[in-house]
């Protein structure tokens, strides 16, 4: 039962790579995309950064609400721009996109708070208790931390050192 709240980094991972290797590839990315891309997985990658070094308080959560505010703008500041140069399917995956980013980011901050809490604590919250040892989620993030960092490295050296446009003959 615990693994339900994995759910939405399955999603999210699926998402992005059917985006990146179904579309993007396919028509190649402008030097926006290039550069925009990589900052959208970063502000993600903060909040996920923040919530495995920083400790659960109210203080922290309203800064990682802040970091999460950030995040779900950031990854939608190409939609206006996307709409010109993408066809409606690829528009379609950012939209499942974005709907995902916020409930990643909630299940981020649940696994956070429900590691801050002692056994006991658990015990009492039947909202925790159907995770069963939130602890082993704990490796959930740490995952995904390292899963973001290698996409991140990809999409920085792949777009901007390797990618040339005249490799966009080959998938048309």
């Amino acid at each position: 039962m615990k693994w339900l709240i994995a759910i939405p980094f399955f999603v999210q991972a699926f998402l992005i790579l059917f985006d990146e290797y179904y579309f993007h590839i396919k028509r190649g990315l402008p030097k926006w995309e290039r550069i925009g891309h990589p900052i959208d997985t970063l502000s993600l990658l903060i909040c996920l950064l923040f919530t495995c070094f920083i400790s659960y308080s109210d203080g922290a959560l309203k800064w990682y609400l802040g970091l999460g505010v950030i995040s779900c703008l950031m990854v939608t500041k190409d939609e206006f721009i996307h709409k010109h140069v993408c066809p409606a399917s690829e528009n379609w995956v950012h939209a499942l996109l974005f709907i995902n980013h916020p409930i990643l980011l909630g299940g981020i901050g649940l696994i956070w708070w429900a590691l801050s809490l002692s056994s006991q604590e658990i015990a009492s919250h039947w909202y925790v208790k159907w995770m069963e040892n939130p602890s082993h989620l704990q490796y959930l993030l740490y995952g995904q931390v390292i899963a973001m960092a290698l996409f991140l490295c990809y999409q920085i050296i792949y777009w901007n050192f390797i990618w040339k446009e005249e490799k966009l003959k080959l998938y048309r």
